[in-house]
Order: structure tokens, then C-alpha cells, then sequence
């Protein structure tokens, strides 16, 4: 749903009653300086995402001579996200009352079991998890998923959850081709081709993408084991059956001299973490986590084990109605979330326990996905969408048309991150295709270029799928970028590289 806003917008721009309307130049100057502003104030911490996603735009917009248009233009997008807002909302609900009920208990059981307490086990564990569920084609379905089983772990064991949304985000952008997945089938679309025929050679540059992505994992899951070695004490962590027992929950942070830890209990553990400094395990309220926390209590009063096997049916039918797009997507989860409540919670003053539960994890990426609303319905209002595209087909220069193929995989790195899948496969795409069909370059291997990006993609605050991880996990998407972007590009430029060598994609014409 978000994916088609930008795109909406940018033919309704007309409509809007705009102050002026700046040159091309200026208009792409202030796209590109509005996007950097954003990712330097989240990164760096000046401002939350929600409330960046909000001012930002809105004084580019004014300087972009949106003038009193500008509402229109953010109300028109809010609309179009409207749809995927609600999906968030009632999926996180959905699999939040599946939590509580203790549906994933015998996974995490299992899950913890085989990987032990060794911090690089688990990391590399999340990893093989979001691969395996990223195969849906689906990012939200898969985070939801991932963070659900793994956050727990993360928790216990005083990892860092940025960790988590790090190894996740990248499996799942490196898995993102898939022809089943948005870009493969939007490229296909865009040039008149069949998905099969831009994936299947690329399997070898999806090969090494997850190899990358694997060994990205297994050196941050290191990280993290020299980082806490010697530090927690996991045995005093178990309890009941020795999983995941007990209802205190330990919560890592990353190492910093002199870090610190504000609890609502009072109580705190403090222990030397080598040479990084000081890291803190805190002792925090069940209250203070909003997806993962009640997994680590197993005497629960949520948990309904008599009735695992109809909330695994429900849970089944629901995944199934999603592959086969009978009804909106929105609309399953609304149906599923309120059989859910009904079944496990029969008494009116539980129902609303158990959504009150939640309100914290939907407030935080419902907010966000709305306030992207401000972000998409100037870029594309505006116009800085239609003069970036243009832009960038006219800086390249002939010399340079036979490269076109690797030049549109390197364009599709930053680009995809900047705006939506859509205003790249549908409005640059083909003219740079076109330009490159002068030099004899097929629009398949175009196709096969331009998806190398997707992991980078996926790390977009305009993906929602990627504004629910953080929220799920409680990650600052900030902190989140520092950790993940370097590390997506390098598995880009690394599936652009092997598609030139095994030939899927043309070094030159």
C-alpha cells in the first residue's frame, strides 16, 4: 500500500494549490538534502523517527513551494497508507495475543535448546529463522515472527536487540528477489517480462547475498559473545522447566563507559563488560516490553494450553488466506485477532486486558507508518520524485551507456532507499532501460540489475515492514541504519558483482 503513494501523488500533484513551483534542479537539490537531513537527525540522535518523518518534510515542503497544498498532499498520502497502517496494527495485535497464549512457547523451547546460551549461536539461529520465514515473500510477516522467537533469547541473555533487527533486516532484503516478492514482480511489470526469467539466473547472486548475509551474522553473533563473556551468569537466569523461566527479564544495552539504567522495580545488575566499558543488564518491569516480555514467564495468567491446537489451526488459516489473497490482508488479521480475543479471552474485562497490553507496540509503528505519510506526500506532491528521475537519467553520460546494466544496479542501491519500490521500477526503470536498449542491452538483464538493491531497500523508513521491526524490538531506527546499511550495501555491490561474473547482468554492451 505504501509502495503506490508516491506514485499517486505525483499525478494528483496538479490538483494541490502549491505557492510556486521551484525548477527541476532545485526541486532534486532539496529531494536528496531532505532525505540526508532525516537520516542524519535519526542517526545522530537529535530526533525520534516519528517526529523527524514529521518536521522534516514539512519545511522542505514549504521551501518546495507546496505552500497550502501541503496538507492535501499529506492527508492524500495518510490515505493511501491507511490500509497498511490498519494491517500493522491488528498483525501485531494478532500475533501479540498468540504470544500471550503461549502458541510459540514449544518453538522457543526447541529454538533454545538446540542453540544453548552462546550469544554467535543465537544470532546465527536469527538469521536461518528470518531466511527460512522471509521465503513468504512477506517482510512484516517475517518480523513478527523472528522477533517474537528470538527477542526473548536476546533479552535473557543480555544481547542487544539491535543485533536482532540487524541480522533480520538483511536476511530478509537479500531474500526480497524473490518472484514472488514486490520489486522482482514490479520490474517484470515495468518492462513487459516474466518474473521467472529475471530470478532464475540471478539464483547464483541470491547464493552468494545470503552468504554474506550469513557471515555478517556469525561476526556480529562473536561480537556479542566477547562482549558479554564472563559477564552473565545465564544459569541464575533459568528457571521452572530451565528456558525460559522465571518473570524477570534482563534487558542487554550496548557497552558504554558509564552507562547507566533507570528502573521502574529499583533493582539493577551492573557488570564489567571488558574493555568496551560497563554493560547493564537491568532488571525491568514485565510492563516495559510489549511483544516479547510475556514469553519469559511461563506460570503466565495469558497462557491457554488447551487450546494450542486451535489457536495453531487459526494461526494456519490466517497465514493461508495471506497466500492466497482472498481478501484484504487488513481484513484477516481484523478477523483472526477478534476469533482470537473471543476464544482465549471469554471474559469483556480480558479482552480489553489483553488489548490495553498491546497499545505500546501498535502506538509506536502505527505512528510511524502515519507520519511517513508526511515524508511520501511531499516527495511525490511536490515533485521531487519526477525531477530526481529525471535527473539522474540525464547526468549519465554516453560514454558511459554501454555500463548501463551495472550503472542502473549501483543507481538502485541509494534509490530504492529514497523513494518507494514503485517510483523506481515503474518511473526510472524504463527510461534507463530504454537508454540502454541503444547499446544492446536486453531489458531482462536491466530487471536482473536493478533488484540488486533490495537489501538496502528494506532498510527504508519508507517500508513499513521495517518501522514495525525496530518497534517490536524496542530499536532506535537510528541505531538500527548505523548497524545495518554499511552491511547491506556490501551485500548489493557483492549480488551485482557475481551477477557480472556468471553473466546474468552485462559488465558492458
Amino acid at each position: 500500500m505504501l509502495a503506490t503513494t508516491l506514485t499517486l501523488a505525483a499525478e494528483a500533484d496538479e490538483a494541490y494549490a502549491t505557492a510556486f513551483v521551484p525548477p527541476d534542479a532545485v526541486l532534486v537539490i532539496l529531494g536528496f538534502t531532505m532525505v540526508l537531513t532525516f537520516m542524519a537527525l535519526i542517526m545522530t540522535r537529535r530526533l525520534t523517527p516519528m517526529v523527524a518523518l514529521i518536521l522534516v518534510p514539512t519545511i522542505f515542503g514549504l521551501f518546495a513551494g507546496a505552500g497550502l497544498g501541503l496538507g492535501d498532499m499529506v492527508i492524500d498520502a495518510i490515505g493511501n497508507m491507511a490500509p497498511t497502517a490498519a494491517l500493522l496494527m491488528f498483525a501485531i495485535m494478532y500475533f501479540g495475543i498468540m504470544i500471550d497464549v503461549g502458541l510459540f512457547d514449544p518453538l522457543i523451547r526447541v529454538i533454545t535448546r538446540v542453540l544453548g546460551d552462546d550469544p554467535a549461536k543465537v544470532v546465527l539461529g536469527t538469521a536461518l529463522l528470518a531466511g527460512a520465514v522471509s521465503l513468504d515473500g512477506d517482510g512484516s510477516t517475517t518480523f513478527i515472527i523472528t522477533t517474537s522467537a528470538m527477542l526473548p533469547i536476546y533479552l535473557r541473555l543480555g544481547m542487544s536487540p539491535v543485533v536482532l533487527t540487524c541480522v533480520a533486516g538483511l536476511m530478509n532484503g537479500t531474500l526480497n528477489i524473490v518472484p514472488w516478492g514486490g520489486p522482482t514482480v514490479r520490474a517484470a511489470t515495468a518492462l513487459g517480462l516474466e518474473p521467472t526469467d529475471i530470478f532464475v539466473p540471478m539464483l547464483p547472486s541470491l547464493a552468494a547475498g545470503l552468504v554474506i548475509a550469513l557471515t555478517f551474522s556469525w561476526m556480529l553473533g562473536l561480537s556479542e559473545r566477547r562482549r558479554l563473556a564472563g559477564s552473565i551468569d545465564t544459569s541464575k537466569l533459568s528457571g521452572g522447566d530451565g528456558v525460559l523461566g522465571g518473570p524477570r527479564i534482563f534487558r542487554g544495552a550496548e557497552s558504554k563507559p558509564g552507562a547507566r539504567a533507570s528502573l521502574r522495580t529499583g533493582n539493577i545488575v551492573t557488570v564489567q563488560g571488558g574493555r568496551g566499558g560497563v554493560a547493564v543488564a537491568e532488571l525491568v518491569d514485565q510492563t516495559d516490553t510489549a511483544m516479547a516480555d510475556t514469553m519469559l514467564d511461563p506460570n503466565r495468567p495469558t497462557l491457554r494450553p488447551k487450546l494450542i491446537w486451535f489457536n495453531l489451526a487459526l494461526t494456519v488459516a490466517v497465514m493461508v488466506l495471506l497466500v492466497l489473497d482472498l481478501f484484504p490482508l487488513p481484513y484477516v488479521f481484523m478477523v483472526g485477532a477478534a476469533i482470537a480475543l473471543v476464544v482465549n479471552f471469554t471474559k469483556l474485562k480480558s479482552q480489553a486486558d489483553e488489548i490495553v497490553a498491546h497499545a505500546p507496540s501498535i502506538v509506536g509503528v502505527v505512528s510511524m507508518v502515519l507520519a511517513a505519510g508526511v515524508l511520501v506526500g511531499v516527495l511525490g506532491g511536490t515533485g521531487m520524485v519526477d525531477a530526481m528521475a529525471s535527473w539522474i537519467t540525464t547526468v549519465i553520460p554516453p560514454s558511459l551507456g554501454p555500463f548501463m546494466a551495472v550503472i542502473t544496479g549501483i543507481l538502485s542501491i541509494p534509490f530504492t532507499f529514497f523513494m518507494s519500490n514503485d517510483a523506481f521500477y515503474f518511473g526510472i526503470l524504463p527510461i534507463l532501460a530504454e537508454s540502454a536498449a541503444n547499446y544492446g542491452i536486453a531489458p531482462v538483464e536491466m530487471a536482473r540489475a536493478s533488484i540488486t538493491g533490495q537489501p538496502v531497500h528494506l532498510q527504508s523508513p519508507l517500508v513499513p515492514a521495517i518501522l514495525l521491526l525496530v518497534s517490536l524490538a524496542g530499536v532506535n531506527l537510528g541505531d538500527h541504519h548505523k548497524k545495518v546499511l554499511w552491511r547491506a550495501t556490501i551485500v548489493s555491490l557483492v549480488m551485482l558483482a557475481v551477477g557480472v561474473l556468471v553473466g546474468s547482468i552485462p559488465l558492458a554492451a
